[in-house]
């Protein structure tokens, strides 16, 4: 799989996917957060097939998740680590962790704990206003399209059509 921006859909979300929506892939950005850097760590590590382990990492390497750096002249061999753009999926990784935990962990599969370095407390993935910091809660949260994705369907504003697509909770949908 190479990595290719989404053409299909106008969205963040499936251009994100596009890189980083494949089983594997999280999983091996999660191995790299924990200091898994090399193939053969991968490869215990997660169980996973060597031909597919090749094709995540180069997907990975290729949208600037991970660099590919050489430890080893004779064979070559890379370690691969995580660059900022990597790094900056811990929260996706943390909360999609805190909902596993939350719904699908039970007493013989254990939560992971994630601790806050500097003084050791829990740590938990929030999403947070931009403007007041308060952190919101599912219900509190709505979405409008661009105004470039706007513009492009001006006949259903014409129409008089919302065409916000607004997230909605279950509670604001009757």
């Amino acid at each position: 799989m190479q990595y290719r921006l989404s053409s299909v859909q106008a969205c963040s979300l499936a251009r994100a996917l596009d890189v980083i929506g494949e089983r594997w892939t999280l999983l091996i950005v999660r191995d790299a957060l924990l200091g898994v850097t090399r193939f053969d760590g991968f490869l215990r590590s997660l169980g996973i097939s060597r031909n597919i382990l090749t094709d995540r990492l180069n997907t990975l390497v290729g949208a600037g998740v991970l660099d590919r750096v050489p430890y080893q002249d004779r064979p070559v061999r890379h370690e691969y680590h995580l660059t900022d753009r990597g790094r900056e999926l811990v929260p996706v990784v943390l909360a999609v962790t805190q909902w596993g935990d939350r719904h699908l962990a039970g007493p013989q599969n254990p939560a992971r704990l994630v601790e806050h370095e500097g003084c050791g407390g829990p740590v938990r993935a929030t999403v947070l206003c931009a403007d007041c910091d308060r952190p919101l809660a599912p219900t509190e949260v709505s979405s409008d399209p661009s105004p470039r994705l706007a513009a492009r369907h001006p006949q259903e504003q014409e129409a008089g059509r919302d065409t916000r697509n607004r997230w909605r909770s279950p509670a604001s949908v009757r």
